[in-house]
């Protein structure tokens, strides 16, 4: 499991956008980075910095290392079809991610914490790796025993206002289906995939 332990904020400054979901970020009223000079800085960047900057923030907000980032990448090469596609329908159909999604974690960290301690079934089984492939039809649901943990509550009376359409949870609910795989114009997230394919294709 990764896991960042530097500023949060000040890296997504940095990389110009807010990646870890939090509605109070700075980067989303200062999209410049941080210092003295951040506002000022008039540098260009080159094709390969672009290219870095977007593989970085892909890897950021879902949380993985560069060697699990590489090997996403392979896999969704792979599959044959549109490789930006499938990137993020693999890592959009993780664990970790569907449980955010659905509203049980307030970021992705937090929903990968909560899998890891085993709070989570997956059509009834305990399941505690943060990713595992979740296919249409999977249901997730929080374990009977974790249900009066503060944020799995909250969670559960106070769900998202908006949820992806591959994803139907009820209201009230401690659990949620998988109804559809993840598409490039249902994720809520978008990034720039072509500068992934053109960083890791040198």
């Amino acid at each position: 499991m990764s896991k960042y332990l530097g500023a949060k904020h000040k890296l997504c400054r940095r990389l110009g956008e807010c990646i870890w979901g939090s509605g109070k970020c700075p980067s989303l009223e200062r999209p410049f980075p941080p210092g003295q000079h951040g506002q000022n800085m008039r540098r260009k960047l080159s094709v390969y910095g672009g290219q870095l900057l977007e593989k970085q923030k892909i890897r950021m907000h879902y949380g993985l290392l560069e060697r699990q980032m590489r090997k996403t990448f392979a896999k969704a090469q792979r599959m044959g079809g549109v490789t930006g596609t499938n990137l993020l329908m693999l890592l959009e159909s993780r664990l970790d991610c569907i449980v955010y999604r659905m509203g049980f974690g307030r970021t992705i960290p937090q929903a990968r914490q909560l899998v890891v301690h085993g709070h989570f079934l997956v059509n009834g089984k305990k399941v505690d790796r943060p990713s595992f492939q979740i296919k249409p039809g999977m249901v997730v649901t929080v374990d009977e025993r974790s249900r009066k943990v503060p944020v799995l509550a909250e969670g559960a009376e106070n769900p998202p206002a908006t949820i992806p359409e591959y994803l139907d949870r009820p209201v009230d609910s401690f659990e949620g289906k998988m109804v559809s795989t993840p598409t490039l114009d249902n994720i809520p997230f978008k990034p720039n995939t072509a500068a992934v394919i053109g960083f890791y294709s040198r």
